[in-house]
């Protein structure tokens, strides 16, 4: 069997094994190791093709006896073939992935000024597209050099931004490149990263209503392209489509908000099990670090104290990939949650009428009763959510939850 993977330095967080299992019938691999072993790797490693990302997309270049025209021109290679002569071949799928990408903006390339954050091996890639395709201007924004960040305000006019940096990337998830609000003209946004699902950037961008999106289509997109070159055989561009909706899937984490006692824990026990997942309750996670349960945490040291522990266990689990995450029925009194639920998540509300709802060992539902909780936290429940299940059996709302996410 032929055995292709990738090679780069930190791999924790692929999803290319994955993809590469839709793509061809070989085996794919993760080779990460630090820059000195690249060298005696790419000399005499056991491999029949790799791709290659970050930091490593010129380091392979010396090393290629052939370049393709693409990769020639742009000066970055993401991807290599050895051939049977054992020297090795150097592509780059990822303009073929960007262009995807690209494709998916609602916005004309044409005569638009676009600001690409990063002149890493990435940004060549992008301005290569964006020139090909006839952008007005493209400008390169890095952190020295006379278009850096600290001189943005001279491109407040750019229509369209690129981020092809790892700010926003996992595990260093909610920070942003740049402040979006200080774009005024910009009507496109794309952000290279894929995990998490939204940075930061793609977060603040949908706030400002911008169209956006994120690095997937692009890495399903060039790793078609990439399994065709290890196999010579072309694969039909519709599975772009396909791959990308399922990797989504699996990837994004299902999180549960809804009433106290509307049943979020034990569906989400049951949801997690049905699919294989691994499945986090957010109220055990904060009175495991408390040492004290959630009622005597709120007695005792104040709502307000139980709020800011809330976040910091949402912070960590939200993080994950493909995880199911019950929450407390307050989650939604935060306004932060908000944003640590939607990088990377469905978010689900588990509906149960207050009538049906328990109250013993649930303070704030004692104290506050629960038809009025309800009336509080329903808009908020509606906002935050992307479907509504009606609590009922659980195997009756766990599997309805299945079907209408298509998990």
């Amino acid at each position: 069997m032929k055995r292709f993977g990738l090679l780069g330095e930190k791999l924790s967080h692929s999803f290319s094994p994955l993809i590469h299992s839709y793509l061809g019938d070989y085996d794919y691999r993760l080779f990460e190791m630090p820059p000195e072993d690249v060298p005696a790797f790419l000399q005499s490693g056991d491999f029949d093709g790799l791709n290659v990302t970050i930091p490593y997309k010129k380091t392979v270049i010396p090393y290629c006896a052939e370049l393709s025209e693409t990769a020639r021109k742009i000066g970055s290679v993401n991807t290599l073939r050895r051939r049977p002569d054992g020297s090795l071949y150097g592509d780059n799928t990822d303009y073929f992935g960007f262009c995807r990408l690209l494709d998916q903006l609602p916005v004309e390339t044409a005569s638009i000024k676009a600001l690409i954050l990063g002149s890493g091996g990435a940004s060549l890639t992008v301005r290569a597209v964006l020139e090909d395709r006839g952008a007005g201007s493209v400008v390169t924004i890095s952190r020295s050099g006379p278009d850096n960040y600290e001189n943005l305000e001279r491109h407040k006019d750019a229509g369209l931004i690129v981020n092809t940096t790892p700010v926003g990337m996992y595990p260093d998830n909610g920070s942003a490149p740049v402040d979006l609000s200080a774009f005024p003209s910009c009507r496109a946004v794309a952000d290279i990263i894929y995990n998490p699902y939204r940075t930061a950037l793609l977060l603040d961008a949908e706030d400002l209503s911008i169209p956006c999106v994120n690095g997937l289509v692009m890495l399903v997109a060039q790793a078609k392209r990439a399994a065709e070159i290890f196999t010579g055989q072309p694969i039909d561009d519709g599975v772009i489509g396909a791959v990308t909706d399922s990797i989504c899937r699996k990837m994004k984490n299902v999180v549960l908000i809804g009433m106290p006692g509307s049943g979020k824990s034990t569906t989400g026990a049951a949801l997690a099990k049905l699919l294989g997942r691994e499945f986090y309750d957010t109220d055990a996670l904060a009175a495991e670090k408390a040492g004290k349960s959630i009622p005597d945490m709120i007695n005792q040291d104040g709502e307000a104290a139980f709020r800011r522990l809330e976040t910091e266990v949402l912070a960590q689990v939200s993080k994950k990939c493909g995880v199911v995450i019950a929450t407390g029925g307050g989650i939604v009194k935060t306004p932060e949650n908000r944003r640590l639920i939607r990088q990377n998540s469905f978010c689900v509300f588990l509906d149960r009428p207050p009538e049906e709802l328990e109250t013993r060992d649930r303070p704030l539902s004692q104290r506050h009763g629960v038809a009025a909780l309800y009336a509080e936290r329903l808009p908020l429940y509606n906002s935050w959510r992307d479907i509504t299940v009606r609590a009922a059996g659980v195997n009756e709302t766990v599997n309805e939850i299945k079907e209408r996410l298509k998990l």
